[in-house]
């Protein structure tokens, strides 16, 4: 989990120098060695060689080796005093073994009767914000268990032409933080206007209108000012909030927020209803998905579209994620789909658990893909192990999270049809915290028709 290479500062050696050590390390690699040369009826097809193996360790090694301490709590002491001491940890350490350990548990979070939660994020390590399909933008507080509804910002009511311009209030789809954390987007009272908010204050900033016609469905931050949306007109707009923008005003009665166009607004071709977005830094491209099974790659620094690709027999693609190495996530109705960013190419489809649950948000947690499906059930996929990840306690199932029923408003035409159907809401989003050891999940029905809400806090 952590790696200190610890300074002497009294004495010759540290601590951790026991000779001990030294002897274990050496039986381990023997027995090692030992296995791999092993001769088998069927040799491997794939064999990789260490330079270990030929080799004997050198005695500067076995010094470096032995100053070093895998102790956790010398990190976080190395940490504390900073020292020049070299240290690192594993970050993925923590929450994957809450996972395979079955230590999380679900504390169910009461909404009232909102109506199905559709995006979240983390603002601090006790605060979540999430929007809703009626129009709420929440905050919920871990600590106290409090909500607290930030009230929606509008643009103006009447269009260029002098008429009025009729209200679009089809829930927030989406809400995103810039890089350094100073600016929070969202969706605002119209659902084809976007809404800027100042963090940690969450005091309005301004609404950019004029950049779609139809519902937002996701947005992404490309940096700190530069903001894209994308829309069900097939439109991708880019907004640019500025510091003279962004920065906090004397202080005012009465909060307001000014009104802004985009820098540009571009047609997705070959596209129809964009879906998702992700800015994928490493390569320096939006990605986007659309309802007709299309990916699009646009070039982030001058906003022209590169790519369309058509995707290999997908339906009800309506997720998409981004790993730090450049390997896109879709989730289908059936599975998850990988693709290389180098190339949009797919390069492994990750069956469900369940035929047709339907993967309704993923995320990237280092290696782990994190899928969220339309039957109240979290999977976890390790991205470089190729398989789902499995218990520590019993290797014989795979690590799942099931959720809570949440609030179902009562349907008598539902209960009718579905009376012998076990209800489990579909998680449509979920959030790690900073240090990846707390899960936010929410959602609702999947039916359009049924109003309800679901949300749960795992830690």
């Amino acid at each position: 989990m952590a790696e200190t290479q610890r300074m002497t500062i009294y004495g010759r050696h540290p601590p951790c120098a026991s000779g001990t050590r030294l002897e274990e390390r050496r039986a381990r690699r023997l027995a090692l060695r030992l296995e791999r040369n092993r001769k088998t009826d069927k040799p491997d097809d794939f064999i990789c060689y260490e330079s270990s193996d030929d080799e004997a360790e050198t005695v500067s090694e076995g010094k470096q080796f032995l100053r070093t301490s895998f102790n956790f709590v010398d990190y976080v002491r190395a940490r504390e005093t900073n020292t020049k001491e070299v240290r690192k940890i594993n970050q993925e350490y923590g929450f994957r073994h809450i996972l395979t350990h079955d230590l999380f548990k679900e504390y169910s979070v009461s909404l009232n009767n909102m109506n199905k939660v559709f995006c979240s994020q983390w603002l601090s390590d006790r605060q979540v914000v999430f929007g809703t399909k009626c129009n709420k933008l929440m905050v919920y507080d871990v600590a106290t268990q409090k909500l607290d509804q930030i009230p929606s910002l509008h643009g103006r009511q009447i269009n260029s032409g002098g008429g009025a311009v009729p209200e679009q209030q089809c829930g927030i789809h989406s809400v995103q933080i810039n890089p350094s954390r100073t600016l929070l987007s969202t969706g605002a009272r119209n659902s084809n206007e976007i809404a800027i908010y100042r963090l940690p204050t969450l005091d309005p900033v301004c609404v950019g209108e004029g950049g779609h016609r139809d519902w937002i469905f996701d947005m992404c931050w490309l940096d700190d000012e530069f903001l894209v949306s994308g829309s069900r007109d097939t439109k991708m707009a880019l907004w640019r909030i500025d510091n003279d923008l962004a920065e906090a005003p004397d202080k005012a009665d009465v909060p307001t927020h000014r009104l802004i166009q985009p820098v540009c607004v571009k047609e997705c071709r070959s596209a129809q209803k964009v879906r998702a977005l992700v800015f994928n830094r490493t390569y320096k491209e939006i990605a986007a998905i659309t309802l007709n099974n299309f990916i699009h790659i646009w070039s982030a620094e001058t906003f022209r579209q590169k790519i369309s690709r058509k995707l290999p027999v997908c339906q009800e693609n309506v997720c998409l994620a981004v790993q730090d190495d450049g390997v896109y996530a879709v989730g289908c109705r059936s599975y998850t789909l990988l693709l290389d960013a180098r190339t949009v190419q797919p390069i492994k489809r990750i069956p469900s658990r369940y035929s047709g649950c339907g993967i309704r948000s993923v995320s990237f947690q280092g290696s782990v893909l994190t899928i969220g499906t339309g039957l109240g059930m979290m999977f976890f996929y390790d991205v470089k192990a190729q398989k789902y990840l499995e218990s520590s306690i019993n290797s014989n199932r795979t690590v799942v999270l099931k959720a809570s029923k949440g609030y179902v408003f009562p349907d008598e035409e539902y209960i009718d049809g579905f009376q012998n159907v076990k209800y489990t809401p579909a998680i449509y989003t979920h959030c790690y915290d900073g240090s990846g050891t707390r899960l936010f999940t929410a959602g609702g029905p999947l039916p359009v028709n049924l109003y309800g809400n679901y949300a749960g806090l795992w830690q």
